[in-house]
């Protein structure tokens, strides 16, 4: 039903750290002068600003574009990380209350935290940086409410059930 990546805003730093070194490589290609020792120096700052854009940028967006939430009828998937990876299946079923929380920023820029309580061991799933959280919340409700409904008999069904298992109607007295 949806499948999300965390909110842009978290690519946010990493596109300022590409244009800040760009910008770094490019000014000291201008201002140094030509010549052996400038030309080594131009080599150093363009080595130490593809280091520093592989931890502060490239490192970052790669961990953003692999972070994987994904709701559908019968479960919440979550999915995390690039060389470790982490992943989390909730059943619907055993999904308690989903809840959203906004800061003033969040609000302002449609993102927020979304709380998964399921039953079970590890209680909450703690999901940062949802986009349109407020939405994502309610769709999450109603795919928890289908799932009850679609598991839960009716009074006919039931007794469909009863009379095919060859159970008599109304109980013993």
């Amino acid at each position: 039903m949806l499948h999300l990546h965390p909110h842009w805003k978290a690519v946010l730093l990493p596109v300022f750290w590409t244009v800040l070194l760009i910008a770094a490589v490019a000014v000291a290609g201008v201002f140094l002068p030509d010549g052996g020792a400038s030309s080594i120096a131009l080599l150093v700052i363009g080595g130490v600003a593809l280091v520093l854009f592989f931890w502060l940028a490239f490192a970052p967006f790669i961990v953003w574009r692999s972070t994987h939430f994904v709701f559908t009828n019968e479960r919440v998937l979550l999915r995390e990380g690039v060389f470790s990876r982490e992943q989390r299946d909730i059943p619907l079923a055993r999904v308690n209350d989903v809840a959203s929380k906004q800061s003033l920023l969040e609000r302002l820029l449609g993102c927020g935290t979304l709380t998964v309580e399921s039953a079970g061991e590890r209680g909450q799933s703690v999901l940062k940086d949802i986009p349109k959280v407020v939405a994502v919340q309610k769709a999450v409700y109603q795919l928890v409410e289908a799932d009850h409904e679609r598991r839960t008999l009716d009074g006919e069904e039931m007794r469909q059930i009863m009379r095919e298992r060859g159970t008599p109607d109304e109980p013993a007295k």
